[in-house]
């Protein structure tokens, strides 16, 4: 099964021809469970799992540490330098260049997101459009973070706690803790219910 994962993995294979086998191998894995309700519990235990195996497989094999409950459900490639702490979220992860990725904890994320970690020298370069020197800048997410599909962040971002990012935004620089950004650069234009936030962060409300 692993094997059958690993080729999966490196052929690309579409999303919905990758379901198919994850759905098909956890429907094989609780075959002989006749309690309808446990079934569909046990089922759905392994399809997360399964796609995770499969879509996460270059992140479990290069990021620096991974926590605990880690869930991956599209191709998902980051560097050495990538620490994804418990409970992260994501449908598809992109991580570009050698500077440090921390992702905090309970963070989700929408389809193909991508996280540039360095970039080209073009101040004082002795070349156009940039030269051979690479700078690298590290990108910081916090806990509770939520970003929606098809959003881009560029190095030496940081993004605090509880912290949503709209669909198709560009994030650099700062974005405050409770703060809701967007657009392109993504800029805050409103905020979370701070004292909701923190009453449900003290009772232990995390999905």
């Amino acid at each position: 099964m692993g094997l059958i994962f690993k080729i999966l993995y490196n052929l690309k294979c579409s999303r919905e021809i990758c379901f198919c086998f994850i759905k098909f191998f956890a429907a094989m894995r609780t075959l002989f469970i006749f309690d309808k309700t446990k079934h569909q519990i046990e089922r759905d235990k392994w399809f997360h799992i399964y796609a995770t195996k499969l879509f996460g497989y270059s992140i479990f094999q290069t990021a620096k540490s991974v926590g605990n409950n880690f869930w991956c459900y599209g191709f998902s490639t980051v560097n050495k330098n990538t620490v994804l702490k418990e409970h992260v979220n994501c449908n598809g992860l992109t991580v570009v260049g050698h500077g440090n990725l921390t992702i905090g904890r309970y963070f989700h994320s929408g389809a193909e997101l991508l996280i540039i970690t360095q970039n080209h020298k073009y101040e004082n370069a002795n070349a156009i459009p940039y030269d051979e020197n690479i700078i690298y800048e590290d990108v910081e997410i916090g806990d509770f973070v939520w970003v929606g599909s098809r959003v881009t962040i560029l190095p030496g971002t940081k993004i605090g706690e509880g912290a949503i990012i709209q669909a198709g935004s560009v994030v650099h620089g700062e974005i405050p803790p409770l703060a809701i950004a967007g657009g392109n650069p993504a800029k805050v234009f409103k905020q979370r219910n701070e004292e909701e936030f923190y009453r449900l962060k003290n009772e232990g409300k995390f999905c």
